[in-house]
């Protein structure tokens, strides 16, 4: 095998048999005498309950157990929320144990967005207790409803939580207010704008799904389940909400199938199923639908910001402020208030130096589904803030956009920067990798470009957008001062056995990014052995040392040093090992290509196997050393990593019809060193063809009365492969000096730039009609809507 496997292009190993569908997802599951849970959701946005009447339904073929909000009082507690907006004052439904509420498993007095569990029905069958959930009769009476932050916020607006005074969660703040209002007030040059980041529903392969079993006998549960966070959710379940010893409760994550971020929270059915499971006294096992899925799993971005860029007349940006009004939706999510708060409000300033800027945030509870993560959550929104608030100042200064990025770019030797709104940028050359993208463009030929485009009755555009994100969420006390109640290191444990095959057992869970490969890279390539030697198991609570989740693109960037270090005991205890066999110095012995030898003895070198077995054997060790081969090591970053790259995009627009057709996409990234670059590479794929359905297509739509009208895959649009070109990607690798892989976040970052890079593109290529913005999605109709006012007015004017 190649000396260094880490680095290497390894096709992922997993691949296989998820193509040939011989891995178990949750709804593959069947347990003996395993019978189906089904959940009676609201239709209505808002309505109090004031009577569940459930008398046909449990008189119906196999319908075995129908629990209500009532049922559970006493039995099971709300659902907690673990980051809340960090250093302000915030306000949440209760907890018995005084944390931050997010709502109960099923309503009680209230249900307060369309999806809202009302009751669960347990049935022999999934179609029996889908019939049984038709048949309940509940009496509601419907209040009005509020479905945008501004009309939740107004005066006399109906409350969602007596425990949350005017719908406010938190008015978070980041940056200084005095000095950025005098700098905007004294700038020559002041650009205003109004940005609507619509929101978006996740569209995972997979929904969501569940099982739940209990023995009477020991007292135990398992719950097999759709979480990329299997132990922090096993904590919260056994502790804060079911009241049960942690060690009687298991989880385990099999195939995810996708999750975007909605897989890392709490939802009620995992709660329930183990319940129903110990009432019944049979495994209850619940699998949603895409219909299901799009009304109740969480939702990504929803900001209406009001935003102002100053500066001088020659370009330089002085300046930035911005006013958020965030859409919580009806409960707190497990973590929805951070990722509202800090991951947007303290990006803002992208990759640009400027002198001040301040943000702040109005987290507000609405009649809608829960908000949470969605891949680059916060990052996404704030890099699409600045990337059109940089076009603007550009066109308004009669600069071009790719100039004014370079005048303001932070420069190599200023790094590690502070951003001045609570990141400290690791590493990196931003203009480099934009210098790139522009150059694999053609951006110096876009006027040639556009000309050919004309002839053949198109509008073509170019869009830039630079972006930097926070990934790697860590270290814990810092995390902590965000408003994180929880740590934020990883675990990993290397075990090698008697013939030198090695187990290696991580806390961070795949939801698809092929774990089993590129963390088994690390260790193959620490002892210098074969990839195919060396197992990789994770999400099982009961195998796996702790961790703390798959979220904010850290797997990598924080499991991964993890077993690095793990993996580093392991050779300098073979090292030792060899030290005392050849009676040396164990300075004098080096660890390299698997074997321990000292540097012109060659031919006395152990290699890996042999000294696995000797140290097994345990019959010539040195004094005080333990026999076998087993360790573990716990990884705490000393900050958060910052990968960063420039997106460009060009997009030709129909002029007839509006219809935009994304003809070129440049990326150009750095995300540290690359464990695998076939990975990487397909992830960044993944990422951008996300951030394009989000720019052209994608768009929750509720009604007054909080409705939700795109509740299924005709109504919402996602990306198919003919909506994407193939995309043109390169890369430049900036170690993080936060771990010692010197790896950053890869999973999610490409996302970040692209529905700006698009939305530059698209009004770039309508400059001409005088159009200089417009709110995501970019539909043909949003475009023909556009040109066709925009020419109205001008022939008015003439």
């Amino acid at each position: 095998m190649s000396e260094h496997v880490f680095g290497a292009s390894v096709k992922p190993r997993e691949d296989p048999a998820l193509l040939r569908g011989e891995r178990d997802y949750t709804a593959d599951l069947v347990r003996p005498g395993m019978v189906h849970m089904e959940l009676l959701r609201s239709e209505h946005g808002h309505a109090r309950i004031n009577a569940i009447d459930t008398t046909a339904a449990l008189a119906m073929p196999g319908v075995l157990k129908i629990i209500t909000g009532a049922d559970l009082e006493g039995h099971m507690m709300p659902l907690p929320c673990i980051w809340v907006p960090g250093g302000v004052e915030s306000h949440f439904p209760p907890h018995p144990y005084g944390l931050p509420g997010a709502g109960t498993a099923l309503a009680t007095d209230r249900v307060r967005f369309v999806g809202d569990p009302v009751a669960a029905i347990v049935a022999e069958t999934k179609a029996q207790a889908a019939e049984a959930a038709r048949a309940i009769r509940v009496d509601y009476e419907v209040l009005t409803a509020v479905v945008t932050p501004e009309t939740a916020l107004a005066e006399g607006a109906p409350q969602l939580h007596d425990a949350v005074p005017g719908n406010l969660n938190a008015l978070w703040t980041c940056g200084d207010a005095t000095g950025t209002d005098k700098a905007i007030a004294d700038a020559p040059v002041r650009v205003e704008l109004e940005l609507h980041n619509r929101r978006t529903i996740n569209s995972p392969l997979e929904p969501r799904g569940a099982l739940g079993e209990y023995d009477a006998r020991t007292g135990d549960y398992t719950l097999t389940a759709t979480s990329q966070s299997p132990h922090n959710h096993r904590f919260l379940l056994a502790n804060l909400v079911l009241g049960i010893p942690f060690t009687k409760l298991r989880i385990i994550s099999p195939e995810i199938g996708g999750s975007f971020g909605t897989k890392g929270y709490l939802y009620p059915d995992m709660p329930l199923v183990l319940f129903l499971a110990k009432e019944v006294g049979r495994p209850v096992k619940w699998t949603d639908d895409r219909y299901g899925l799009m009304r109740s799993t969480v939702q990504g971005r929803d900001h209406r910001q009001y935003a102002t860029i100053a500066g001088t007349p020659d370009g330089k940006i002085t300046a930035l402020r911005c006013t958020s009004y965030a859409n919580l939706g009806a409960y707190p999510s497990t973590i929805g208030p951070g990722v509202a708060t800090a991951l947007m409000g303290r990006s803002i300033t992208g990759t640009y130096d400027i002198a001040h800027a301040f943000c702040e945030v109005y987290a507000t509870f609405t009649n809608t589904v829960p908000l949470g993560a969605q891949r680059g959550s916060g990052r996404a929104e704030a890099t699409f803030l600045i990337e059109r608030l940089v076009d603007r100042f550009a066109a308004t200064v009669g600069m071009d956009p790719a100039d004014v990025r370079r005048l303001n770019m932070i420069k190599p030797e200023q790094q590690p920067f502070d951003n001045k709104m609570g990141w400290l940028y690791d590493s990196g050359d931003y203009r480099e990798v934009l210098e790139m993208a522009l150059d694999k463009a053609g951006y110096a030929d876009r006027e040639s470009v556009k000309a050919a485009a004309r002839e053949r009755g198109k509008l073509l555009g170019y869009g830039i957008a630079s972006f930097v994100a926070i990934c790697g969420v860590g270290p814990s006390p810092r995390i902590a001062k965000e408003g994180m109640l929880g740590g934020s290191w990883e675990s990993a444990n290397v075990r090698v056995h008697p013939d030198g095959e090695t187990t290696l057992t991580i806390g961070v869970t795949t939801t698809g990014q092929s774990h089993e490969t590129t963390f088994g890279q690390i260790v193959a390539d620490e002892f210098g052995v074969d990839l195919g030697t060396v197992q990789v198991l994770h999400s099982d609570t009961f195998r796996a040392p702790y961790g703390q989740g798959t979220y904010g693109s850290r797997s990598f960037s924080v499991g991964g040093p993890a077993v690095r270090l793990a993996a580093r005991k392991v050779t300098d205890k073979m090292r030792a090992v060899t030290a005392h066999l050849l009676k040396v110095p164990v300075e004098d012995v080096i660890w390299e290509g698997g074997k321990a030898f000292v540097p012109g003895d060659e031919a006395n070198a152990k290699t890996f196997a042999d000294l696995s077995m000797a140290i097994w054997y345990g019959w010539d060790l040195p004094k005080g050393m333990e026999p076998a081969i087993d360790e573990t090591s716990v990884f705490d970053p000393d900050d958060f990593n910052y990968p960063y790259g420039a997106h460009v995009a060009i997009v030709e627009v129909d002029e007839i019809t509006g219809a935009v057709d994304l003809v070129r996409y440049i990326a150009v990234n750095d995300v540290g060193n690359v464990g695998n670059p076939l990975v990487v590479d397909g992830q960044i794929e993944g990422s951008i063809v996300h951030g394009v359905g989000q720019a052209l297509m994608e768009v929750a739509r509720y009604d007054e009365t909080g409705a939700l009208l795109t509740d299924n895959l005709h109504k919402y649009a996602i990306p198919r492969a003919y909506d994407v070109p193939f995309f043109e990607l390169d890369r430049t690798e900036t170690p993080t000096q936060h771990n010692p892989l010197g790896a950053k976040g890869a999973g999610e970052a490409a996302t970040v730039p692209v529905a700006a890079a698009v939305t530059n593109a698209v009004c770039d290529a309508l400059a001409g009609f005088g159009i200089t913005h417009l709110d995501m999605p970019l539909t043909p109709e949003t475009v023909w809507r556009a040109m066709t006012g925009a020419a109205t007015t001008e022939g008015a004017q003439r």
